[in-house]
């Protein structure tokens, strides 16, 4: 599918306000070193691919959707590391790998280029595009760029309550009607919002 990942559209987006009822905790997933693991998507199982820019909470997100172990080893050819574990939603079982942090599918390191390889060669089964919700217009270009390679796509909007305590407050109806994907408020650190996540990740897959 044709897509442009220079030119993202621009649209402006209505905002609403959550209540403050979330406090922060601090998880780290348990890294279980493996020496030779299998090809990503070599098994029968989906892949579900975390997309996101750097510090937008994707080890959270994965740690919440895979337990505490994860497996950490290089990109088939490449000397770049990722973390990968396996998640049940709703009886389908899935790999779940967490991608380097970017902040354009233009790609300027090799962690960038790893990510977008995936976007583009197939091997992502459904993308979770995790947004930093408070500073939404930064991450928003990526997020179309995202969207325009034709991949199927759940943007999770992370950290809502930091982005509540700022005084943001956005409409997720029109920003899902603008943008043509599923958009998800999360608060990853107290779990909230994961549960719907993981029902929109199974009626993806399913």
């Amino acid at each position: 599918m044709p897509y442009n990942l220079a030119r993202p559209k621009k649209f402006s987006l209505t905002k609403f306000f959550l209540p403050p009822k979330f406090a922060l905790t601090n998880i780290s997933p348990v890294i279980v070193p493996e020496t030779a693991p299998p090809a990503i998507g070599s098994r029968t199982a989906p892949v579900v691919a975390l997309v996101g820019g750097p510090n937008v909470g994707k080890s959270v997100v994965f740690h919440r959707l895979t337990g505490a172990y994860a497996v950490v080893s290089n990109y088939p050819g490449t000397t770049v590391e990722v973390s990968r574990g396996r998640g049940r939603f709703c009886g389908i079982e899935a790999e779940v790998v967490d991608t380097p942090g970017l902040r354009s599918l233009l790609p300027l390191s090799d962690e960038e280029r790893l990510t977008r390889r995936m976007l583009l060669d197939g091997t992502a089964s459904l993308v979770v595009n995790v947004v930093d919700a408070k500073n939404i217009d930064r991450h928003l270009p990526l997020t179309l760029q995202i969207i325009e390679t034709g991949a199927p796509v759940i943007v999770l909007l992370n950290m809502m309550d930091e982005a509540e305590r700022v005084g943001l407050r956005i409409d997720l109806g029109a920003l899902e009607s603008e943008l043509g994907v599923g958009v998800l408020p999360c608060v990853a650190t107290r779990g909230s919002g994961i549960d719907e996540l993981e029902r929109r990740i199974h009626a993806h897959l399913r």
